[in-house]
This record gives structure tokens, sequence and C-alpha cells, in this order.
């Protein structure tokens, strides 16, 4: 790699944030390693994961892609990557639950509080990265929230994700998403045919969490210009959500199946 300390991408992350490398499941001695030229070429996975670690700008995670022998992802390309800027806000946030989504409902990036919460929903890969995917076609999604709430949840779901396509007319990533809903859930198939068109910015539902019980929360979502990228903020609704979260935040990440059934994210 030549050196990415010598030319100066990561020594000013590195004096933000030197401790956040191991959040992206890597040794400080590796990122040290990738520095001096002298580990073997990261995959785009691992540059991703690192520029989110680190908080770099965008110029900042290119010129990173560049040097690594990659070319960057574009503005809403395969690493998706989420703003340097949210991901602060997510720091300031603190105890409050927030996350960072893609316009098609990806997590991007999670605080501790909505890990917490939700479990890591960061990792997945293929279309279960989507959280419509995950909610149409994963029973387990679904139980997070009462059935007296499945029906408005999902026809909130597809009316998003309906007003994303708009954005996007022509976009083969949301046709192809599209597609594989309707032949994989007879459900979404009959609210798509609805034709709602809805980009939700605030929200209440309850989330039945496996340790705590019933939370009922508030949820803001914030939108960038472009809506290629939102901050979704969750607060509790009522005292006795307050106190169970509290109560979470003394006894720790619940252990949740690999991406799913902790409350889906939106």
């Amino acid at each position: 790699m030549g050196g990415l300390g010598r030319i100066g991408v990561l020594p000013g992350a590195r004096r933000r944030r030197r401790h956040e490398p191991a959040l992206a499941g890597m040794s400080v001695d590796y990122v040290v390693r990738l520095e001096q030229g002298r580990s073997s070429q990261p995959s785009v996975q691992l540059l991703g994961a690192l520029a989110r670690a680190l908080r770099l700008s965008d110029d900042e995670r290119d010129h990173l892609f560049h040097l690594a022998g990659h070319r960057p992802p574009p503005a809403d390309g395969v690493a998706r990557l989420a703003r340097a800027g949210l991901i602060r806000m997510l720091d300031l946030l603190g105890d409050t639950p927030a996350l960072v989504l893609s316009g098609l409902g990806e997590a991007l990036a999670q605080n501790r509080a909505a890990l917490l919460l939700m479990g890591d929903h960061t990792g997945l890969s293929g279309d279960r990265r989507y959280v419509a995917y995950r909610w149409f076609t994963d029973p387990a999604v679904r139980a997070v929230t009462p059935p007296e709430e499945q029906e408005r949840h999902g026809r909130q779901l597809v009316a998003d994700l309906r007003s994303a396509a708009g954005r996007r007319s022509g976009d083969s990533t949301v046709a192809g998403l599209v597609d594989r809903l309707q032949t994989a859930s007879a459900d979404f198939r009959r609210l798509w045919a609805e034709h709602e068109v809805a980009v939700r910015r605030a929200d209440r539902k309850t989330l039945l969490h496996p340790r705590v019980g019933p939370l009922l929360m508030d949820c803001e979502t914030l939108v960038t210009p472009d809506q290629g990228q939102q901050l979704l903020v969750l607060t509790p609704a009522d005292a006795e959500t307050r106190e169970r979260l509290e109560l979470l935040r003394v006894i720790g990440i619940e252990e949740f199946p690999t991406g799913a059934t902790g409350p889906t994210p939106r």
C-alpha cells in the first residue's frame, strides 16, 4: 500500500480516534502495519470498516481506497459508508439509541445504545441488509412488533420504499429489490399494488425486547439534503419505557442471532 501514514490519510484520523479500529474488528497493530505498508492488500470490506471506525471524510475515504489499490465506492455504492458528520452525531447522542440508514433502509452505523436495543444490523449482506426485505421474508423480524401494529408498519415500509423508487427512477438496485420482494412475499405484492407513497419523518412504535419487555418508542428521522442517508433517533415515549431502557444499559448487549431477532430499525 506504500504506507498510508506517510501519505497523510490516517494520522489525522488516528489523532481523533486512535482506539476506534477495534470497533471495526481489527487490532491497532494491524492498522500500524497497514500504515507502514507491511500488510497484504486489504479487502474493500475491511477498508470500508476502517473508514467508518476512523470517521474519515468522504475525501479521506476515497484517498484510502486509492492507496490500497481499490476504486472508491460511488456515493450510493457497495460500501455504503455512513457520513462522517452523522457518525459524530451518533457519538453525541450518547445513551439515546440512534443509527444511520441508507435511503433503502440499510443500517450503516449504530451507536452503543442502538446495539443494546436491537442488536447489530450493520454486518448484514445481500438482500437481508434491507429492512423491508427482512420484514417481509423473516417472521422472526416481525415477531418483535405487536400483531396489532404489524400491518401499519409493513404499509409504512412499502410506502417509504416506493418513495425511494420514485427518487431513484431507473436505478437497478431499487428495481431489483422491488422485483425480488414481489417474488418472495404476497403481502408485499398486495401493499405495493396500492401505490402508497410516503417518507416517514416521525413515528411511534412498540418494540418487544427479549430481555426487558415492550418498549414504546418515539422515532424521529432526520434526512440529508440529497435523501441518501437518514439519522434515526429513538426516544422513550413513557416513563416505564425509560426505566426499561435504563435497565437494558445495565444488563448489557443481548446476543441476537445474526442479523435478525432484534427489533427492526424503522
